[in-house]
């Protein structure tokens, strides 16, 4: 599970969650907030249940809800229904629950971690340092890996003012950098370290984010 994608606690309860930095936006596993919301045995069942609900009392919120693969307890990946956060204050305001209101809570502040983070990036480094402590990583490793994050903000940074779109091209940019050094495409790269849906920068070694960082070196 990348940074983007990660496991929340309420009330040591769990909720999937993801970051879309594009949109600047979290998602959030609908069965998951059912499941903390009502101690339903049967999450998956309530939800398609409110589906049919919410269609016959003529509420489009369940049709304009998207999917996004997340980790299941089996450890592989499944699409999943997810809302954004004004999606999901809509559907808690449909599920009746003495939780409802911490919960909204909980989420307003899981919003605002990452709208601070923004506002203020030492914040995110310091989150990220922690995560990667937790992770068991050494902390020269960390200092290496945060300091390819930088620079590869000030990167993407300076794509955007030579208006470079992100998507396909920043991909095509990305490549021909890690091709440079390392004589791989990212495609291959992550083939060689088998790695599937894992960051293929958090499983780099030092000398590795040193010439990402650097493709002359």
């Amino acid at each position: 599970m990348n940074k983007e994608d990660k496991i929340k606690l309420f009330q040591q309860k769990s909720v999937r969650t993801h970051w879309d930095a594009d949109q600047e936006k979290w998602y959030f596993s609908i069965i998951d907030v059912i499941a903390v919301l009502t101690d339903s045995e049967r999450p998956r069942k309530y939800w398609s249940d409110l589906k049919s609900k919410l269609k016959k009392e003529g509420s489009e919120l369940s049709e304009n809800i998207g999917q996004l693969k997340m980790k299941s307890a089996d450890g592989k990946l499944y699409k999943t229904d997810v809302a954004d956060t004004q999606q999901l204050f809509r559907l808690i305001q449909s599920i009746p629950s003495p939780k409802a209101e911490p919960f909204k809570l909980w989420v307003a502040q899981v919003a605002k971690e990452r709208i601070d983070e923004i506002d203020d990036p030492e914040l995110s480094f310091e989150r990220a340092m922690e995560t990667y402590l937790k992770k068991g990583y050494s902390k020269q490793w960390i200092n290496q890996r945060l300091k390819s994050i930088e620079i590869r903000k000030e990167l993407t940074d300076e794509w955007d003012v030579k208006g470079i779109k992100k998507g396909m091209e920043y991909a095509i940019l990305t490549n021909e950098i890690t091709q440079a050094w390392s004589g791989f495409s990212v495609k291959d790269y992550k083939l060689f370290k088998n790695l599937k849906k894992e960051n293929l920068r958090d499983n780099m070694s030092n000398l590795e984010l040193v010439l990402n960082i650097n493709p002359a070196a």
